[in-house]
């Protein structure tokens, strides 16, 4: 008897309470309330706000050997020895574009990736030094994040500021962007991104250009000095379409006050300072230069010039089916150890889709140089740079946003893999290269939203 009496006493006094808070002002109350939410959360519905991304996941297998064999011209989470699965990238990008319309606006662009590529990403390497202990899905990497603006001059006039992806290459951060699972050769040693202004104007439907100045490759900071501060590098882009629309030929430039790495100094790509060791007996023998603790050298200077052309075509006779593309670069660099650098090389790809499901793309590259070091731990300028990969890629669209691919690559070249060995004298770490050949299979799912 006493519960009911206590549930009909509280149930009094609640609506005894709510009604005094409704005579006081509900409108008011209301009105103050979703004036803070305003100024305090971002609407995620907010018209012309686009969310998009993926979720790409794999299986790589290396026939190289054990644990602490390495293939040097393979990204590092292509590298684990022997099988290993991947959980490669989820990327989400949030966006407002800009309109097609020539009149003065802004939006912004920022994207993401969480997994083992970034992981490398952060501090990638131009070579890759990695092995099954290096693998980390937790890694977050920041691609890109920048204001979009446009000035309503002549056809439009677009800017870029903040960090943006590298515009060098054919291949992009992406893999399933591209025709092949793995990066390639020539991706490897261009950069990932800068920070600082581009800007872009469309000429008419046939050709358009960029221009820009930005801190470096690959850094946040104003490095490219030789860790001195106001260094720069300037971008410039020339790209032609035909007037069908079916092939691109895309001319791209970067000049920078020096090398191009994270931090500034050494060669391209931010490499450890290596000592050559004689010959003893083939493989040859490298050990690394433990002076200054191991880190990088960052007291050079000088310039780095990179040239990158690149292009594709899709013959009108094959509907859409058939896509050729070469891709290439030139580089130079008078800064690092071993002073003037130059590396080249070319690359060709082809991609043929049978039916709605199906497909079959192919690429085959070479990468050289007057100096290993460019792109491996160790040679100096006696040694010169030959690197060959080919790979063949099946693609399978069972699934609308999902894709599954199956690949086979094959690299081999002068000191393209080795094995990284405790010396039982010194207890250094030896490298025992080799020239290969090294067999990668693997496969890959994405599901993209």
């Amino acid at each position: 008897m006493n519960k009911k009496i206590n549930a009909t006493l509280i149930a009094t006094l609640l609506a005894f309470v709510a009604t005094s808070m409704a005579d006081s002002s509900p409108e008011a109350s209301a009105q103050d309330t979703k004036k803070m939410v305003q100024n305090n959360f971002v609407e995620t519905a907010q018209k012309g706000i686009k969310l998009s991304g993926y979720v790409d996941a794999g299986y790589s297998y290396n026939f190289t050997g054990s644990a602490n064999s390495e293939t040097y011209s393979r990204f590092g989470s292509d590298t684990a020895q022997q099988g290993d699965f991947n959980l490669y990238a989820v990327k989400i990008a949030l966006e407002k574009p800009l309109s097609n319309e020539n009149k003065a606006q802004a939006g912004f662009r920022t994207d993401i990736m969480i997994g083992e590529d970034a992981n490398y990403l952060i501090n990638r390497n131009t070579y890759s030094q990695a092995n099954n202990t290096d693998q980390n899905s937790n890694a977050l990497f920041l691609e890109q994040a920048y204001v979009a603006i446009r000035a309503p001059v002549g056809n439009g006039w677009d800017f870029k500021v903040g960090k943006f992806v590298s515009i060098l290459g054919y291949e992009v951060i992406e893999r399933p962007a591209n025709m092949n699972v793995t990066y390639g050769l020539l991706w490897q040693q261009f950069p990932l991104y800068y920070t600082g202004v581009l800007s872009s104007y469309r000429f008419d439907d046939y050709i358009d250009a960029k221009l820009g100045v930005v801190n470096g490759s690959n850094t946040d900071n104003n490095t490219t000095t030789g860790l001195d501060g106001d260094g720069c590098a300037v971008l410039a882009a020339l790209n032609v379409t035909a007037p069908g629309g079916n092939a691109n030929w895309s001319n791209n430039f970067q000049w920078s006050t020096d090398s191009e790495n994270n931090s500034g100094g050494s060669v391209s790509g931010g490499n450890p300072s290596f000592n050559s060791v004689p010959t003893l007996t083939p493989p040859t023998v490298q050990k690394l230069n433990t002076v200054a603790g191991g880190k990088l050298d960052e007291t050079s200077n000088g310039y780095t010039f990179i040239y990158n052309s690149w292009g594709n075509w899709a013959p009108k006779c094959c509907d859409d089916k058939l896509l050729f593309a070469f891709n290439s670069v030139l580089g130079t660099q008078n800064a690092g150890q071993y002073g003037g650098t130059t590396w080249y090389g070319a690359g060709a790809y082809t991609k043929y889709q049978f039916n709605d499901w199906f497909s079959l793309a192919s690429r085959g590259e070479y990468l050289g140089g007057n100096n290993i070091n460019k792109v491996y731990p160790g040679g100096g300028r006696q040694n010169s740079l030959g690197w060959w990969e080919y790979t063949i890629t099946a693609g399978f669209n069972v699934i609308d946003n999902l894709l599954i691919r199956a690949e086979y690559r094959l690299d081999w070249g002068n000191s393209i893999s080795g094995n990284s060995v405790s010396s039982a004298t010194t207890g250094d770490n030896e490298i025992y290269q080799g020239s290969g050949p090294a067999h990668y299979a693997g496969a890959e799912i994405v599901y993209s939203f």
